[in-house]
């Protein structure tokens, strides 16, 4: 809703920081409005003004400069994932055969196509990477081990360990204090 808002705005009105510099420091008020959006980015741009003492047309730039200097990468939705049948959640640690540059460019390249993998981080330490993965029960995710992860000769390892129960998930960001 305020994603199309944006960019419907921008269509009718040109960009507000279109020719400037599109790099810039945040302030207090754009963590503010940062913070709010985090909680609720479906709110309108209104509603996230008044939350943060703003007026709207003010709040709408801030939030414009932001999505085009690339702090703000996308507005989504949450999705239960038991609601959805992904009641099956593992971290599997990946060692590769071989740490070359060529074999975790052509392994981020895989990772990128699997939905099953919601994140994936490059570690330091005894493995290479750490990816969390989604599925529906645990026969899927021994399907996805076998029929992806160590399907050919890039990975020599992999450590899985299974979520019995998320304590706390959230995508919002530890802001600086206010």
């Amino acid at each position: 809703m305020l994603n199309e808002a944006l960019d419907r705005s921008c269509e009718q009105n040109g960009s507000p920081m279109s020719g400037q510099d599109e790099k810039f420091s945040l302030d207090a008020m754009d963590l503010r409005i940062l913070a709010v959006m985090q909680t609720d980015a479906s709110q309108s741009v209104g509603d996230i003004a008044a939350s943060v003492g703003l007026s709207q047309t003010p709040c709408w730039r801030r939030i414009k400069r932001m999505k085009d200097a690339g702090i703000i990468t996308s507005i989504v939705a949450t999705v239960d994932r038991e609601a959805v049948g992904l009641g099956f959640t593992s971290y599997a640690f990946v060692k590769l055969a071989l740490p070359s540059r060529d074999n975790m460019e052509a392994f981020d390249r895989l990772v990128a196509r699997w939905p099953e993998v919601v994140t994936c981080e490059r570690v330091t330490g005894a493995v290479d990477y750490l990816i969390k993965v989604v599925t529906t029960d645990i026969k899927e995710y021994d399907a996805f081990l076998r029929d992806r992860l160590l399907n050919g000769d890039l990975v020599s390892d992999v450590q899985s360990r299974i979520v019995v129960a998320t304590v706390k998930e959230t995508t919002a960001l530890p802001l600086p204090h206010l």
